[in-house]
């Protein structure tokens, strides 16, 4: 039953992953490229893409959003730890758990919502898997993915006899698909690092750097490499290629975020604010000082006689 269900909520990513990758070669092949040969198929599995994360561009943009009120949570979220702290009961943990995803609804964040690109994007690499995998048989699609497309999906090769659906568990001592492979995890796992250590280095302020969650992300930062050890064991190559460009883009996309959208209160902040700096003096824009006003003792009041508070009365 689990499988149907499965292909059910996969049928339509498969159809729009058939649809651009066939779309994708078939500009290619009419440019002059060997429609049989695997970069051929590596350039469309780029294509594919640049297509799905653009239109995840709305969905990374809520994620800074929702990154920065996890910023201004922090420090009441570090007080409810200490609050709870050493308490292992019961009750303290239910407690400690209302009272956390309550300050969470009150400001309208989660830390889940840092993970909605990754979770919206598993059904594009699982479709791909799907499609890769049933073209190595020579099964066609269900969609664009004719027969022939297939074949020549299935049959494409990289770095002269490395299979684009062939994967370390599948390799049959072909060294061409291990040192590939083994490459590609590799560049995976440093372009991931190096994402990651850009915005726990530059554009997280202290107070962020203190909570919990900052803490749940270092140990993020050495975990994922055994993930893509994972990954490049057990999934082909045309896969780790989608996963690899799409690694690529982050790391570049991150870069522009940093450096133009850095975190208030973050090292990128305050480099941010010293380029702005020098880019109104050179336009003679002189900079912007806060003026303080001078506060002014209040007037003394002189207390009033006898006589003069009964007249002062007199004429109300």
């Amino acid at each position: 039953m689990m499988p149907d269900i499965l292909g059910m909520i996969l049928w339509p990513f498969r159809w729009a992953i058939e649809a651009l990758l066939v779309g994708f070669h078939t500009v290619l092949t009419a440019i002059g490229l060997d429609p049989s040969d695997g970069w051929t198929w590596v350039l469309a599995i780029t294509g594919l893409v640049l297509v799905v994360r653009a239109a995840l561009i709305p969905l990374f943009v809520r994620q800074i959003k929702s990154q920065r009120k996890m910023l201004e949570v922090a420090p009441e979220l570090k007080r409810i730890q200490d609050k709870y702290k050493g308490k292992r009961d019961q009750f303290s943990r239910e407690a400690m758990t209302r009272e956390t995803m309550a300050l969470y609804g009150k400001h309208g964040t989660s830390p889940f919502s840092s993970c909605l690109p990754l979770v919206f994007q598993m059904p594009v690499f699982f479709g791909l898997f799907t499609t890769l995998s049933n073209a190595a048989k020579g099964s066609s699609g269900i969609g664009f993915m004719n027969i022939d497309l297939a074949k020549n999906f299935g049959a494409a090769t990289i770095f002269g006899d490395a299979p684009l659906h062939s994967a370390m568990s599948t390799a049959d001592g072909n060294m061409s698909v291990i040192w590939t492979a083994g490459i590609m995890v590799v560049l995976m796992t440093v372009s991931q690092f190096v994402t990651q250590k850009q915005i726990m280095s530059k554009n997280i302020s202290k107070a962020m750097k203190e909570s919990p969650t900052y803490k749940q992300q270092q140990v993020l930062l050495y975990i994922l490499p055994l993930v893509f050890l994972f990954s490049g064991f057990a999934f082909p190559l045309g896969v780790m290629m989608y996963w690899l460009v799409s690694n690529f883009w982050t790391m570049g996309q991150q870069f522009v975020v940093i450096r133009n959208m850095p975190t208030p209160g973050s090292e990128a902040y305050q480099a941010w604010e010293q380029r702005q700096e020098k880019k109104n003096l050179r336009k003679g824009i002189a900079p912007q000082t806060e003026v303080v006003e001078e506060h002014k003792a209040p007037q003394r009041q002189q207390p009033l006689g006898k006589n003069r508070a009964k007249r002062g009365k007199g004429k109300k």
